[in-house]
């Protein structure tokens, strides 16, 4: 229950960074059989497939490398179903987004680190 409220608040956070950027979100926990997309948004060139990643510090790793190989491929099969679904004239991509929070949602400002087409 609490690490699903902290990753709602991380969530939370990544998409108003997005909307800060400019970003349109279009949809947010999109879930199927195969997976689920933290965040789905649009810019100008690309539907954004992003996997939100929340951690107190790297020290361990970064947050990043939570999103191994099989991680990335329920990301795809997911988006596929999604466009199955969703006709676009964009670019996907895929990003993740970075939060490090040392106090968790106590935190005043957390870090934000976005990695754009983080995989393929």
């Amino acid at each position: 229950m609490a690490n699903d409220i902290l990753g709602s608040w991380g969530e939370s956070i990544a998409a108003s960074y997005l909307q800060r950027k400019r970003y349109k979100i279009l949809a947010t926990n999109f879930r199927c059989r195969m997976g689920e997309i933290d965040i789905i948004a649009e810019n100008r060139h690309y539907l954004v497939f992003v996997e939100v990643k929340l951690r107190k510090s790297d020290r361990f790793a970064q947050a990043r490398e939570f999103v191994d190989l099989r991680k990335q491929e329920r990301i795809k099969t997911t988006a596929m179903l999604y466009l199955s679904r969703n006709e676009t004239d964009k670019q996907p991509r895929f990003d993740v987004i970075e939060i490090y929070a040392p106090l968790g949602m106590d935190s005043k400002r957390p870090e934000i680190i976005h990695l754009e087409d983080a995989f393929q």
